[in-house]
Formats: C-alpha cells, sequence, structure tokens
C-alpha cells in the first residue's frame, strides 16, 4: 500500500504537504504546480486516503458494479491550475469516486469533442462549469445521464449542485450594510455563454444590482465591469488592477470594493497599494471563493469560501442515484461560508 511519505518523497515535499493537499486544506499555501503535482503522483500510485480505505461502511450508497464516469470540465487543464476552486470540485468528484470504487476519466474542455466513444463507454458523465446550450446537447446526445457540478443549466431534465450565489451576494451586502458601508463598487466581468456577452448576466453582478437597487443605494459608476472571459488566472489579476483604478478614480471614493473572485482581489489589492491607499482604513475590499492565499494577503482578505468540493462529492451521489433509478430530477445546494477578515469591518 502506498504511503503519503512515499509520495512526498517523489514529489519533493513534506509529508505534512501531502495530507494536506490530499484533503485539500483551504489553509494550504503552495503553488499550482506543486499541488497538481501531488495530486498526479498520488493517482499514478494508486494512493487511497485512510477516509477511503474504510470502505463503504459509512456510506449510505452501494458501490456500483464496475462503474465509470467521465469529468468534463468547461476549463483546459493549464486553466484548471490557476483556479483552486476548481481544482477543489474535480477532487470532491475524484474522492467520492474513490470511496465507491468508481473509475474516472477526465476531459478537459479542449479536448471535449476529439473522440465521443469515451463517453459512449461510461456509466454517466458529472460535469463541471457553465457549459453552452449547444455542448450541453452534444453531451446529452452521448446516451449517458448527465449531473452538472458548479452550474444549473436551463432544462430541467438535469441534476445539478450548486451554491445559490445570488442568495448569499445579497446576505454578504446584507452584512456589509450592517458594518456601515453604503457606498459599495462592484468589480466584475461580463457572462459569456451561448455565444452570446450578456453585460450584467453574471449571477453575482446581478443581484448586487438588484440589491442595490431595493435598497435605493444602486449608482451606476459604482459598478465597473471587463470584458473578460472567466478562465487564466493572469487574465483576472489583470482585470482586478485595471477596473480597481477606475473605481478608485471615482469621486467621491467608495467605502468599499467587492471583486467577483479573489484573483480579481489580488489584483486590486496592487491598485489600491499603488494609489497610496491603506486597506482597511481608505478602502475596504471583500470578495468571493476564499482561495488559500486570501488569508495570507496583508492585509487579509475576507471572502466568501465555495464549497468546491462539497459540490463535487455531491454530484458523484446524485449521479449514483440516477443509475440506481432515481426517474426525477434533483438540484441541490451546497451553502456557503463567509470568512471574516481585516480586509473589510465584519457585522457586529
Amino acid at each position: 500500500m502506498v504511503t503519503i511519505k512515499e509520495i512526498a518523497k517523489a514529489v519533493g515535499v513534506s509529508s505534512a504537504t501531502v495530507s494536506r493537499v490530499l484533503n485539500y486544506d483551504p489553509a494550504l499555501s503552495i503553488s499550482p504546480a506543486k499541488r497538481q503535482a501531488v495530486i498526479e503522483t498520488a493517482e499514478a500510485l494508486n494512493y487511497a486516503t485512510p477516509r477511503s480505505r474504510k470502505g463503504l461502511a459509512s456510506l449510505s450508497l452501494a458501490p456500483l458494479p464496475l462503474a465509470r464516469f467521465a469529468i468534463v470540465h468547461f476549463l483546459q487543464s493549464t486553466e484548471e491550475l490557476a483556479d483552486p476552486y476548481y481544482i477543489g470540485v474535480r477532487l470532491g468528484i475524484e474522492a467520492r469516486c474513490r470511496e465507491i470504487k468508481a473509475e474516472i476519466a477526465k476531459i478537459y474542455h479542449a479536448d471535449m469533442a476529439a473522440d465521443p466513444q469515451v463517453l459512449q463507454s461510461v456509466s454517466g458523465t458529472i460535469v463541471i462549469g457553465k457549459q453552452s446550450n449547444d455542448v450541453i446537447d452534444w453531451l446529452a446526445a452521448q446516451g449517458r445521464p448527465l449531473v452538472f457540478a458548479d452550474f444549473l443549466p436551463p432544462y430541467e431534465r438535469f441534476d445539478g449542485v450548486h451554491c445559490d450565489l445570488p442568495r448569499a451576494t445579497a446576505d454578504m451586502l446584507d452584512a456589509l450594510e450592517a458594518a456601515g458601508y453604503r457606498r459599495i463598487a462592484f468589480i466584475g466581468s461580463h457572462e459569456h455563454l451561448n455565444g452570446e456577452t450578456q453585460l450584467y448576466g453574471e449571477r453575482r453582478c446581478r443581484a448586487y444590482i438588484d440589491w442595490m437597487t431595493a435598497h435605493d443605494l444602486f449608482d451606476p459608476s459604482l459598478l465597473v465591469l471587463g470584458d473578460f472571459c472567466n478562465n487564466g488566472q493572469n487574465l483576472r489579476l489583470e482585470a482586478g488592477y485595471a477596473l480597481a483604478q477606475q473605481v478608485l478614480a471615482l469621486q467621491p471614493r467608495p467605502d468599499i470594493v467587492m471583486t467577483a473572485n479573489d484573483n480579481m482581489a489580488i489584483g486590486a489589492y496592487r491598485a489600491i497599494r499603488e494609489a497610496g491607499l491603506r486597506i482597511p482604513e481608505d478602502i475596504a475590499v471583500i470578495s468571493f471563493n476564499d482561495i488559500p492565499v486570501a488569508q495570507f494577503l496583508t492585509p487579509p482578505l475576507s471572502s466568501l469560501r465555495i464549497q468546491g468540493e462539497y459540490i463535487g462529492e455531491s454530484a458523484v451521489d446524485l449521479m449514483i442515484e440516477r443509475l440506481a433509478g432515481r426517474s426525477y430530477t434533483k438540484t441541490v445546494t451546497i451553502p456557503s461560508a463567509m470568512s471574516w477578515r481585516e480586509s473589510c469591518r465584519a457585522p457586529g
């Protein structure tokens, strides 16, 4: 049986680091390349966690004989490495598949249509992230059950797992109002789906507009969006930097800026510092995803944690239920958790 120590030796990291990577510890600070090396080495050596070695005694779901699932990712493999959140979703899927002894075939967006026989050879397909209607139709045409993770398709016949981002955004804004913030800016990107650009279609952005309007606080100048596709860490860092510069030029300046994700927040931090301003004294920052690096910024970043690993695990559970005979559609909502840190005031 392969041990954590052997994986650590092969990758050149400590055993503690391997353990924290394989358990997706959100507090671990490690480069995306090193994290991926640990994951791939563990997979290559067929490592089984202590949790999975206990078998299925603690599971209410029975194992499926010779089950094999495909994971279809809306990002490319290099893009996924830049986003710890989506790594967490995939790791959650893989962990649950190991528990039920199911094999996995990984298909990233660039390779999706290359060999449809792969999708036709599996028991079911778990799809990560947003997909166009054309892609959803193509996947459904392969004749296998589909479950969507971190995306709810516009068709009621498919199961899905997601975080209710509009509600989470509204809850965050309620908390900011309770903490005394009124002039709240939002930076993010337009929604790109089905070959179209929806100017205000992204869920966090739409929820921000609705909440600010309902509370008679909406100022169009505080909503600053860029035409950026949601892939590539560097693109989002640069987007956050550029958009934050526009926000900082406003007079009067906002009390706080809400960024659509933590990578954009990192870019905003740089723009704020270059402007000679302090966080949170001159302008506060709050964000989404709560990636591991968020707590190590100066000051540590307040961010909404979206439980990616639980989304992945629940997607596998939905697939098992489907294959066991469930005929109706089910949607599962995984709650988020706010991590309040020093980048802004916390309510109460």
